[in-house]
């Protein structure tokens, strides 16, 4: 390269004072070039921790926007528009991930590979021979000295070789060692140009190379629209947020002045007088309500409101609100109160139940409204007597729904006490039509809590078995039930399965059937429960069999009560908590022209459809039990018939002395024998039942055929 200055090889042995001021120059340009080096070499450091920083952030966040599907907003809907976009989004930044750990990858081959190996290579070489020259020059000069020693006398020869032989190697060795150093020295100066320039280029070029791949990456027509959408999505929220924001301060102000009366505890003389509303029907608010400590009075601030003809308290800490007063009860009556020396109390008391409650208003007019509420309530009834606001929203839609058995959620079973003896096995009953809402509900219907037996002459008990130990927790999840402790009864029916259950209650309705009516019920119990803070629950045991329905006490085997599966008329589990189901059966008392109906509702570990489904295949196989029992019983009959007829009539040929009685006989029309067994419309009969006895018998073995094709085994089929 012209121009460049470098160190004369030649001149290394020389070592003159010239040479050597010109190689010191030469190492502070070295020492020089590597500080500048290391300095370069931390930026590109830290570009490469930026970017794969840069790599790491940008994969973080795809799976934060990733994470948004499973996170539980309680105020964002499932299938939120939102949710998509994300998604859509996350996929677009793991292919922009994908390209920068490309540029990752690049800035270490390119970049920081030739870096470093100019550090560790040349310039640690040069520093390293360096010191060589340094301890080479120090020893060769001690040899010069040691050499130059010698006296003049002969008889030190020995010595005089030894030193000439050590100054040989000295200098050699800083011979050797110099030319290394020089020429390391000049060759550092090419290679300070090539060094420091590669690292940049392959900067540059792996800028190049990702614009390019981001370009041919993000650059779609696809992702332009994509965001062409999403941007006039932002743009039109913003709008309605500056709209929405525009009514909310203008709603602000509106409220604002419309409740500077209800900033004073007391309204001021100067405002206007604004008098109680005494048709008020519902309220809610806060109150102070008194309660004794020992010998002192508590006085706690907590908000008071009326729901279902009860006066509920619901401290700020609490989710749900507690039953504070019965309204319902008579004799109750609200009126003012003067207790503690404090303004505006009253008192709600209850007469029968030896209750009162003693509250504080903040000022006259509430508690002028809050005592004309609470008696407006006790006036009307309360809630017992008043329908219920789904029964009001009921009685405007007027809406009849319709349920098939055929669903897994509910199923009705066919009237199997009223099967026609012509009826076709293939065509059970279609359910009859449901009732609307308003139909359903009976008023002044009291709620059953506790399981008692529903019939009274149910005294059957199973064998003193050894069951499982009985629970303390009601609401244990665990469960050891199996099917060896069930009596022989049951072990010999054709379908048998056995859940663990808890009673929450039943109530008595109107209609038969419906999965509204179904439904309702079960809000009306879980509501009942609440309000009255019935927490008790009856545990059992069903067992579903092709023969009846059983209520079994776990820790005892005592059967608690049985359900003929020819009353039970209707099934249906909720359709939010999979683990509630009810059922309704009919109640067929003596001397009543029509049966009542009763709704059952149960809380079950298991999922409530396959209890349903459980009992959807029980009732089908007592209704095609009865059917074959129909069909045998028809066969059976006629055949005592043709017996009878027969039998009648040997007898009349053994009685017939002449040939005016044997005319009377019955003869076949060609008057070739006696007619000795039923008539056509018997055998015409006889045909029919053979027919549906045909039927039947097809219709178990196709469904023997199909549980054996599902690998069921020969006794369960």
């Amino acid at each position: 390269m012209p121009g460049m200055e470098k160190l004369h090889l030649e001149d290394v042995l020389e070592d003159s004072p010239q040479t050597r001021n010109l190689l010191r120059v030469f190492e502070n340009d070295a020492f020089a070039l590597k500080k500048y080096t290391l300095g370069l070499h931390n930026c590109c450091q830290r570009i490469m921790k930026a970017q794969n920083e840069l790599c790491a952030a940008t994969q973080a966040l795809s799976q934060q926007l990733r994470d948004y599907e499973i996170q539980t907003f309680p105020l964002e809907p499932e299938d939120s528009i939102l949710t998509t976009t994300l998604k859509q989004f996350s996929s677009y930044l793991d292919d922009v991930s994908s390209i920068q750990q490309v540029l990752s990858a690049q800035y270490s081959e390119t970049m920081m590979y030739p870096m470093s190996r100019f550090i560790q290579a040349d310039l640690e070489e040069v520093s390293t021979l360096c010191e060589m020259f340094q301890i080479a020059t120090t020893e060769h000069e001690s040899a010069i000295k040691n050499y130059m020693k010698l006296p003049k006398k002969k008889e030190n020869d020995r010595q005089r070789m030894e030193y000439n032989e050590e100054l040989y190697g000295m200098r050699k060795k800083f011979h050797q060692t110099g030319l290394h150093y020089y020429s390391s020295l000049n060759a550092l100066q090419y290679k300070r140009k090539c060094s420091l320039l590669e690292p940049i280029l392959g900067y540059m070029h792996a800028q190049r190379a990702f614009f390019q791949m981001g370009q041919d990456a993000v650059c779609k027509k696809e992702i332009e629209e994509f965001l062409n959408n999403i941007n006039a999505s932002v743009q039109g929220v913003q709008k309605e947020l500056q709209q929405d924001t525009k009514k909310t301060v203008d709603l602000i102000d509106t409220l604002e002045q419309q409740s500077v009366q209800h900033y004073h505890a007391e309204p001021n003389p100067e405002m206007p007088y604004i008098p109680p509303n005494t048709q008020l029907a519902q309220k809610g608010g806060y109150l102070f309500i008194r309660s004794k400590q020992l010998i002192a009075t508590r006085w706690d601030r907590c908000f008071f409101f009326t729901q279902g003809g009860n006066l509920m308290c619901q401290p700020k800490d609490e989710v749900a609100g507690s039953l504070s007063l019965d309204l319902n009860e008579p004799g109750v009556l609200a009126e003012p109160y003067d207790t503690d020396d404090r303004r505006f109390v009253f008192h709600v008391s209850s007469p029968k139940l030896r209750k009162s409650v003693v509250l504080q208003a903040e000022n006259e007019r509430e508690r002028d409204e809050w005592i004309c509420t609470i008696n407006n309530i006790v006036r009307e009834s309360g809630y017992v007597k008043s329908k219920s606001p789904l029964q009001q929203q009921a009685n405007k839609e007027r809406t009849p729904s319709t349920t098939s058995s055929t669903k897994e959620s509910g199923g009705s079973s066919p009237d199997m006490a009223n099967v026609n003896s012509s009826a076709s096995l293939g065509s059970p009953h279609a359910p009859k039509p449901a009732p609307a809402t308003n139909d359903m509900l009976l008023s002044d219907v009291p709620i059953q809590f506790d399981l008692q037996p529903l019939n009274d002459d149910i005294t059957d008990v199973t064998p003193n078995l050894q069951g499982p130990p009985k629970r303390i927790n009601p609401f244990d999840q665990s469960t050891g039930e199996v099917l060896d402790n069930l009596d022989s009864a049951i072990a010999d029916a054709h379908y048998v399965e056995s859940f663990v259950v808890r009673f929450l209650g039943s109530m008595e309705v109107k209609a038969d059937r419906g999965e509204p009516l179904v439904l309702e019920t079960m809000r009306q119990i879980m509501a009942a429960r609440a309000i009255h803070n019935v927490f008790r629950m009856t545990e059992s045991r069903l067992v579903v069999s092709s023969d009846n329905m059983k209520l079994i006490d776990p820790s005892t085997n005592i059967v608690r009560t049985v359900f003929a599966l020819a009353d039970i008329s209707f099934w249906a589990a909720h359709n939010e908590n999979k683990r509630l189901f009810g059922f309704i059966t009919r109640n067929r008392q003596t001397g009543l022209p029509n049966p009542s109906f009763a709704c059952h509702v149960f809380e079950c570990n298991v999922s409530a459809e396959e209890i349903c489904s459980a009992i959807q295949t029980a009732t089908k196989l007592a209704f095609q039990a009865l059917m074959e029992k129909k069909a045998v019983e028809k066969i059976q009959k006629v055949k005592a018939k043709e017996k009878n007829i027969l039998l009648q009539n040997i007898q009349n040929l053994e009685d017939a002395d002449s040939d005016e009685e044997l005319n009377k006989l019955p003869l076949s029309p060609d008057g070739k024998y006696l007619v000795l067994t039923a008539t056509e419309d018997d055998d015409e009969m006889l045909e029919d039942t053979n027919y549906v006895d045909t039927q039947m018998t097809q219709k178990v073995q196709d469904l023997v055929v199909t549980q054996e094709e599902e690998g069921v085994d020969d006794s369960e089929a």
